[in-house]
């Protein structure tokens, strides 16, 4: 009996991993929806309390890098002798943990920059300008490629896990190879800011593109081309600032008016 039991198949890591992101985007589109922000968000932090912020931001992130991960769930889990699920969970866990801290400086550029910008339009441009241009360098830096690579070729990184103690090892391992993902896409995540921070379509464009140089064989070569784009974008920013709608001064504008008359209609 205990045979035929060890001989059922189990449900493969990425399996989950990818529901869970698929769940997670589910959520976002709905609340989306019911705070009718639409395809392209809103600027700032749409009027959201820190706790309701960091929510909505982890669950964003989840679904953008959950899946881009599930390859070093797969090569870790194989390590697990007992207790595989429970232990996959924990590294799971650890590593959105990771990810959610990233909300409380997102919020605080968001908010700080959302409350002021329309009253400071040029700040506001040299900001979205800025941000393109800071992630546009970034990503022909070798500091990126370090990271990327970490992401790419996991497999040496797991000797070094191996080295890990103690009850809470796979939470601490979820963690750290988090550290090494926000090493790779912070930089692409400060532009949530500048397109809206809630951008549905910024979301999916940028969760291609990680996944892209994280899987993809010739992803560094792409991650390369990435910056490049970024660079010509902060040029494009000076000229045409809509296209960074999250930092956009008629966007705060229309949604300060919006505010306003919610406010009359109640």
């Amino acid at each position: 009996m205990t045979a035929q039991l060890s001989e059922q198949p189990r449900i493969k890591p990425t399996v989950v991993l990818h529901a869970i992101s698929v769940a997670c985007w589910a959520i976002v589109v709905i609340w989306a929806v019911q705070m009718d922000m639409g395809l392209w968000g809103m600027p700032g932090t749409m009027g959201m309390r820190f706790p309701w912020f960091l929510v909505m931001w982890t669950l964003m992130m989840a679904a953008m890098m959950l899946s881009s991960m599930s390859p070093l769930a797969v090569l870790y889990g194989r390590s697990m002798k007992r207790q595989r699920g429970r232990r996959l969970s924990m590294f799971s866990a650890g590593y959105i943990l990771g990810w959610a801290a990233t909300g409380i400086p997102a919020f605080l550029i968001a908010d700080r920059f959302g409350a002021f910008a329309a009253d400071r339009p040029l700040l506001a441009q040299s900001v979205a300008v800025a941000c393109f241009a800071s992630a546009g360098v970034y990503q022909l830096t070798p500091l990126k490629m370090v990271c990327l690579s970490h992401c790419r070729t996991p497999i040496s990184h797991l000797l070094h896990y191996a080295a890990f103690k103690g009850t809470t090892k796979d939470l601490r391992v979820g963690i750290h190879h988090a550290l090494f993902c926000m090493g790779c896409c912070w930089a692409l995540m400060v532009l949530m800011v500048t397109f809206g921070v809630m951008n549905l379509a910024a979301m999916i464009g940028l969760a291609l593109v990680i996944a892209v140089e994280k899987r993809w064989r010739y992803g560094e070569t792409f991650a390369r081309l990435v910056g490049v784009v970024a660079l010509l974008w902060a040029v494009v920013i000076i000229f045409e600032p809509g296209v960074a709608p999250g930092l956009d001064p008629s966007g705060l504008i229309d949604m300060g008016e919006m505010k306003i008359e919610m406010g009359e209609g109640g």
